[in-house]
């Protein structure tokens, strides 16, 4: 059975599960940016068996899942799913009344406004998942927002399957495109820094005028093969995940857009 059904006459998992404080302060955490178990206990203000035992509920749950360090094996970083969450609500919402459960809605676009968010991407290599997440952002945001990436080691050129997973699977073109080192945009302005890899949170420098920061742990899609053919539905997968997280920072920058002197 989905630990997202309905318990009967108890109401919905989902009201029982967010409703405990402990829990619902990871999940308004989470909702930021991909955290380690430490880090969260700082952030949370619990001792760590008890972000644990809570964590290993959330999990359970499927509303947050975790992955492996690509930097430190020994760490896992934990994440939100944010379109989980969504459904979850939205079902809760019909458990109440019918008309409360119109489905997980996409949240909206960024729109007009007096200023342009401006957002960078960075991973390693500059090669497969910053720049997905650049063209995915530039491509939503239909050119409301100021989008770069850039990597800390920069690769020759864009990953083969990053161009192509772009292409067929969003009629986005970056053939042209090349990665470009962290040190060329270091005194840009950027209102966030989203960091895709776990290997360059590690050594990302502090940005003037103090940008938002957040992290998306995403695997190396690259790593998942030998070959370009093997490593392709990787590529699709991470593809399709950082989209995801795309259109929920989407209402975050447009409300940017309204508050920002």
């Amino acid at each position: 059975m989905d630990a997202m059904a309905s318990t009967g006459q108890a109401g919905p998992a989902f009201a029982h599960l967010a409703a405990h404080p402990v829990r619902w302060r990871l999940l308004t955490t989470l909702a930021d940016s991909d955290y380690r178990v430490r880090e969260l206990v700082t952030l949370v203000g619990e001792p760590q068996n008890l972000v644990s035992y809570h964590l290993r509920l959330l999990r359970d749950s499927g509303l947050v899942t975790a992955t492996r360090s690509s930097s430190d094996g020994r760490d896992s970083y934990y994440h939100l799913d944010l379109d989980r969450c969504a459904q979850a609500l939205s079902d809760t919402g019909a458990a109440l009344h019918p008309t409360l459960g119109a489905g997980a809605v996409p949240p909206p676009p960024a729109t007009e406004g007096p200023h342009r968010p401006s957002v960078l991407f960075l991973c390693t290599g500059n090669s497969a998942r910053s720049p997905i997440a650049e063209a995915l952002l530039r491509h939503r945001a239909a050119g409301l927002a100021d989008v770069l990436s850039a990597g800390s080691h920069p690769k020759p050129r864009l990953h083969a399957n990053a161009v192509r997973v772009l292409r067929e699977e969003f009629g986005i073109d970056v053939a042209d495109q090349r990665p470009r080192h962290l040190n060329t945009v270091l005194t840009h302005r950027f209102d966030h820094v989203i960091s895709l890899c776990d290997k360059v949170r590690e050594v990302c420098p502090e940005f003037p005028h103090s940008p938002r920061r957040a992290h998306w742990s995403v695997p190396d899609p690259a790593a998942a093969g030998d070959t370009d053919q093997a490593t392709y539905p990787a590529f699709r997968r991470t593809a399709h995940d950082i989209d995801t997280r795309i259109r929920y920072l989407l209402p975050i920058l447009a409300q940017l857009q309204e508050t920002r002197p």
